[in-house]
């Protein structure tokens, strides 16, 4: 019953945009994505931590994301367009959102665009979470798991620190109070976002401030972004991921890399640096094979050095453009402890699902 006050709000927009796409001026649009799945581990639990057991669960967001939201543009006249982004993470195993803490979690901004520039403000995905969605070879699927988005995009990078106002000290994949201008001139494109700490008596803590630089043509795609990050006690932490894509017949093969050093106290550091290579390989009209291998390295102060290796394959088949069936299966393997003691070395995991999306 805590939530029944969410449900006028999001009622209204739902009423607004039927009302509003009749018009060609102005549209909104409510999408989203549902994906469920029977998924059994062994050394992972249900969350797919790292675990001495077994487990067996239905799982959300296994191929892609459950979310839900609303996008909207109007004509403003001489090529200048206002859009906005409402967009909530679901878990579709529970029904509950993804983050209870904000109803828009995974985007909430207004901004401006034209056919060569967008500036947005609002709640967003950093140039290292854009460079991700660009040359992942999983092609930012299972991104719970995916170690180019949780450890090289830092969405879950376990250094128990807010670094800039992620409003999380277990990720900073997408900041609050930001804002990111992209440009695009011919094949290439820029951007640049600044988010603002908001923290009394000091521009700098809890800020951030990045770059990203990106390439797109025919077969051939290309991405780097860099952001630096400060803690609410000015601690420090920087990261650049980049990576290429190409098309090779009818498949695609993408390579990246992502270094990020962070200071987690005064006289300690982290270093973490991920490899990912893979790619996808239709197998028919509607089947695909996509496959991936991720390496991840971290070293710390006074710290063993560990990481771990992770083998992801899909294997979908699209029923229509909307609705596909998955089966997936993953391996991972713990170096030096990564995993802490008490786990399993290795962990494997096989998933069996269906997305939609609308």
């Amino acid at each position: 019953m805590q939530h029944q006050p969410l449900l006028r709000p999001l009622a209204a927009l739902s009423l607004l945009a039927c009302a509003c796409a009749a018009h060609a001026q102005s549209s909104i649009t409510l999408y989203g994505v549902a994906d469920a799945s029977l998924r059994y581990t062994s050394g992972l639990d249900a969350a797919n931590a790292a675990s001495a057991g077994t487990a067996a669960a239905v799982s959300s967001g296994v191929n892609t994301t459950s979310r839900f939201g609303f996008r909207g543009s109007e004509d403003l006249g001489g090529g200048l367009r206002a859009v906005f982004n409402l967009e909530s993470g679901v878990n579709i195993d529970t029904g509950a959102s993804a983050n209870t803490s904000k109803l828009f979690d995974r985007a909430a901004y207004v901004g401006v665009q034209t056919d060569a520039a967008t500036l947005t403000l609002g709640r967003q995905t950093t140039v290292l979470a854009d460079v991700v969605g660009q040359i992942d070879p999983l092609g930012s699927r299972f991104a719970s798991f995916n170690p180019n988005v949780s450890i090289a995009g830092l969405s879950a990078h376990r250094l128990g620190i807010e670094y800039g106002p992620s409003g999380a000290s277990t990720g900073a994949y997408r900041l609050d109070n930001s804002a990111k201008a992209v440009g695009r001139v011919g094949d290439f494109s820029l951007r640049a976002m600044h988010a603002f700490g908001e923290q009394a008596g000091s521009h700098g803590k809890l800020s951030s401030s990045g770059l990203g630089l990106g390439y797109q043509s025919g077969d051939y795609s290309a991405a780097l972004g860099y952001t630096q990050f400060k803690s609410a006690t000015d601690l420090e932490l920087k990261a650049y991921l980049g990576g290429i894509s190409a098309k090779l017949g009818s498949g695609k093969l993408s390579l990246s890399y992502g270094s990020s050093h962070a200071d987690t106290s005064t006289t300690a550091q982290t270093r973490n640096k991920t490899l990912g290579l893979g790619g996808s390989l239709p197998l028919g009209d509607s089947l695909d094979l996509v496959l991936a291998h991720y390496r991840v390295s971290r070293s710390r102060t006074a710290l063993a050095d560990d990481g771990f290796q992770r083998s992801v394959a899909f294997l979908e088949y699209k029923l229509s453009k909307r609705s596909r069936v998955y089966t997936e299966l993953d391996r991972s393997h713990w170096k030096a402890g990564y995993q802490l003691a008490a786990a399993k070395r290795n962990a494997t995991g096989l998933s069996a699902g269906l997305v939609h999306t609308f």
